[in-house]
């Protein structure tokens, strides 16, 4: 792995010369593991929310969450480009207000912030971001922030009016000046589509194979987060199980009486030390 970290810009030049390996990072524990498995971005996602807090969706995450969990995960951060994924309401009511959110994202560390949606108002929140010269990863398809009016996390752009309106939006983010776009919960063959129709590189989470690149939650990808499963995660391991496994044997050992053990995991005081006195007298 190369020492160079990754900017906005390489990303933007990864299109069509390698796929892309994005992860999700919340702590800084998980934020040293990704970035040392060569990731070239950490996203502190919104979707801490569910895997991190246990709410049932993205919408009760606040600015002030995001912005304690990006600092942390900065501070584990040395190789893979940082991305603070804006929540929901953070950029809703004015570019104003996105400028001033995105620079808290930068103030703890990111090198760029993910705002969801492409319709025209996103797109002067966007513009806006990117004139205080903020990078700003794009997300069109299924956008958690907008699953009541999505009515659920549901695949997105199956009929054509739909899928054209993606199309459209992914062109308006790549024409503003984002510098990659998520697709999220799309057909593979629109995903393909609107990879070819842009000049950025796409990154998908259920959009098939064709996209540029590809992300993963970090608790979905090591089985720790035992909630809804999506069709389209890969479990690269049980880790999970292993945790409950490990802390079950430790209450068992505790409850038995075999820890700690009373030679290696235990402290004595030594002959030298001159306090067998003491100790004979409390035996007495």
């Amino acid at each position: 792995m190369s020492g160079k970290t990754v900017s906005a810009p390489d990303v933007r030049a990864m299109k069509g010369v390698r796929p892309i390996a994005m992860l999700t990072a919340y702590d800084y524990p998980s934020a040293r593991l990704v970035d040392r498995s060569g990731a070239d971005i950490i996203l502190v996602g919104d979707s801490l929310g569910m895997v991190i807090l246990g709410y049932p969706d993205t919408l009760s995450v606040t600015m002030d969450t995001m912005i304690h969990h990006t600092a942390a995960v900065a501070r584990g951060v040395e190789h893979a480009l940082l991305v603070g994924d804006m929540p929901w309401m953070s950029y809703h009511t004015s570019p104003d207000e996105a400028v001033e959110n995105a620079a808290r994202f930068i103030r703890a560390g990111a090198r760029g912030v993910k705002i969801e949606g492409g319709r025209p108002s996103r797109i002067e929140a966007v513009r806006a971001i990117l004139d205080a010269e903020i990078p700003v990863m794009g997300h069109v398809g299924l956008t958690p922030q907008s699953v009541m009016a999505m009515g659920g996390f549901k695949v997105q752009g199956k009929g054509e009016a739909q899928a054209r309106k993606l199309v459209d939006e992914a062109k308006a983010l790549d024409e503003a000046g984002c510098f990659s776009l998520v697709l999220e919960c799309v057909p593979t063959e629109l995903a393909e589509l609107i990879t070819a129709s842009v000049s950025i590189p796409t990154i998908g989470i259920g959009a098939g194979p064709a996209c540029d690149g590809q992300v993963l939650v970090f608790h979905d990808l090591l089985g720790l987060y035992d909630g809804h499963q999506p069709k389209f995660v890969r479990r690269y391991a049980e880790i999970g199980n292993a945790i409950g496994d490990a802390l079950s044997r430790y209450v068992s050992d505790v409850r038995e009486g075999n820890f700690p053990d009373e030679l290696t995991e235990s402290f004595h005081v030594s002959a030298e030390a001159g306090m067998g006195a003491l100790y004979a007298g409390r035996e007495g």
